[in-house]
């Protein structure tokens, strides 16, 4: 089934290149259904990338998905056009009295600053705590899924030695939970951060299951047991070559910056990339969009008076 976008959004053309339905928003008012309505809070810097990415994700769900892209008004990008912004994303506050069937928290790079340091840091607290009565599930990517274990039950990051940059082989565990169904024993996943949550303190919050791990790179997957915290630690929803953006990125600023592993064949950065992920991140956007969000949500979202 198709995704739903604003008529002129930019990365519409690509998607529609790689054959992903998407719904321009004169034809979906012709159709008799209720789409899902799914919130993106964009807090990454390049936020047409990660715009397509998400999209690409959800696009492979049987489900007809509206998507509304949110941003923070306590924030200015530097990195996106104003008119993009404005033309195509919503603040929180003009939202905050409307519900959702799901919602979805991006990355930042703000990981090696303390939390309260981050100028949207008291928005993006409302922001989560409006999802426990707003929201059916919200999923936390990578620093927003240690902003949202910081937020929600007081657990802190820690600074890694070296960064956690790669791709890294991660091991099922609670195969009988719905977001893993399908899912090989042994999968692998991006990772791109500079902090980690320890698995012991998430191991420790009442009534966390932790849905993956690696050996190496730690927790990848955690949610709570009703399903409406959600907790990615990693980046499934990569594209090929973001890995590599990234590294040549800080290699062409002089930056300390090891090559990412087990991503180049034989270690070349002249190599392409191999994509060995894609398969296992649709299946989990698939299964939190089928088992966590369509099943759980009420049929008619009753918005705040």
């Amino acid at each position: 089934m198709p995704i739903r976008v604003q008529n002129d959004l930019p990365v519409r053309g690509i998607l529609e290149e790689e054959n992903i339905f998407v719904m321009d928003e004169s034809r979906a008012t012709q159709q008799d259904i209720r789409p899902i309505k799914i919130g993106l809070l964009n807090l990454m810097p390049l936020k047409e990338d990660t715009e397509l990415q998400i999209l690409r994700m959800l696009s492979n769900t049987p489900l007809q998905i509206d998507v509304i892209f949110v941003n923070v008004s306590s924030h200015q990008s530097k990195n996106t056009s104003t008119s993009h912004l404005n033309k195509f994303y919503v603040p929180f506050k003009d939202i905050k009295k409307q519900k959702f069937d799901g919602f979805i928290i991006t990355g930042a790079p703000v990981e090696q600053m303390p939390y309260e340091e981050v100028d949207y840091w008291e928005e993006l607290k409302e922001i989560m705590e409006w999802t426990k009565t707003h929201v059916t599930s919200t999923m936390h990517l990578c620093w927003g899924a240690q902003a949202g274990l910081f937020y929600h039950y007081g657990v802190d990051k820690r600074p890694l030695d070296a960064k956690m940059f790669g791709v890294f082989e991660h091991r099922v565990q609670n195969r009988k939970t719905p977001l893993v169904r399908g899912f090989d024993d042994v999968f692998y996943a991006p990772h791109s951060r500079h902090t980690t949550v320890p698995t012991e303190a998430i191991r420790s919050i009442p009534n966390m299951l932790i849905l993956a791990e690696s050996e190496e790179a730690g927790v990848f997957l955690a949610m709570s047991e009703d399903g409406k915290q959600i907790f990615v630690m990693g980046h499934p929803e990569y594209d090929r070559v973001t890995l590599h953006n990234e590294y040549m990125r800080d290699k062409n600023k002089g930056l300390e910056i090891a090559i990412p592993k087990n991503y180049y064949p034989d270690d070349d950065c002249q190599n392409k990339p191999l994509l060995t992920w894609r398969s296992h991140a649709n299946n989990l956007y698939t299964n939190w969009a089928n088992y966590y969000v369509y099943q759980e949500t009420p049929y008619i979202l009753e918005d705040d008076e």
